[in-house]
């Protein structure tokens, strides 16, 4: 089994990053294998709309959004880092799941967690807005015990949020949990559900 971390900040070996290193320690422990993927500090460009991707299942747009789907697809679970800016997630990780989500397929089944990172405020309003790629994806939610966040301006001051740090750990637990439950019920035959086909009603006729 094998999770992926996407680190939304531009900063590599910043908060976010402590945040979903302690995660990642404890899927490893937990016998989980793990990637960590860093989104970096090119821009990443928004969705154009265009729904190729519906026909072609990747993106028109040639960047590194297409390739760490593909990631993200092949794996068992998925977890998305998000420093808060601007009391939101950050631009380049709603920019680059705006389009890895776009054509909504192959998420559904696949538990997630999403996590942020914040100085002060603004993390309820970011962690809500990385939910919400999951819940309209058919996605099993992974929680915790608190809402996923770290609290620091600095990688030392998030290690000192002794809360954050064991929110993230229980991520890592729960995680791993819900993954070995799914496996334990592939062999016994249960199945995600078949999803109906999308009824799409318009407010405006």
């Amino acid at each position: 089994m094998k999770v992926v971390l996407l680190n939304g900040s531009p900063h590599k070996d910043g908060c976010t990053f402590t945040a979903l290193s302690e995660i990642e320690k404890v899927l490893n422990t937990e016998g989980i294998e793990t990637e960590m993927l860093h989104l970096g500090t090119e821009p990443v460009a928004g969705c154009r709309g265009c729904g190729a991707c519906h026909r072609t299942g990747k993106c028109v747009i040639d960047d590194l959004v297409n390739p760490y789907r593909d990631k993200m697809l092949a794996a068992d679970g998925i977890i998305v880092g998000s420093p808060v800016h601007y009391a939101s997630a950050c631009g380049a990780i709603c920019s680059f799941m705006d389009r890895a989500f776009f054509s909504g397929a192959g998420f559904a089944g696949k538990p997630a967690a999403a996590v942020v990172s914040c100085r002060r405020g603004g993390a309820s309003a970011a962690f809500d807005r990385l939910n919400k790629y999951f819940t309209i994806s058919s996605m099993p939610i992974v929680s915790s015990t608190y809402w996923n966040s770290v609290h620091g301006n600095t990688p030392d001051e998030v290690r000192q949020d002794l809360e954050g740090l064991q929110v993230m750990r229980n991520i890592g637990h729960n995680m791993a949990w819900l993954l070995k439950c799914i496996e334990a019920g592939k062999k016994e035959g249960i199945t995600f559900p078949e999803q109906e086909r999308k009824v799409m009603t318009n407010f405006i006729r």
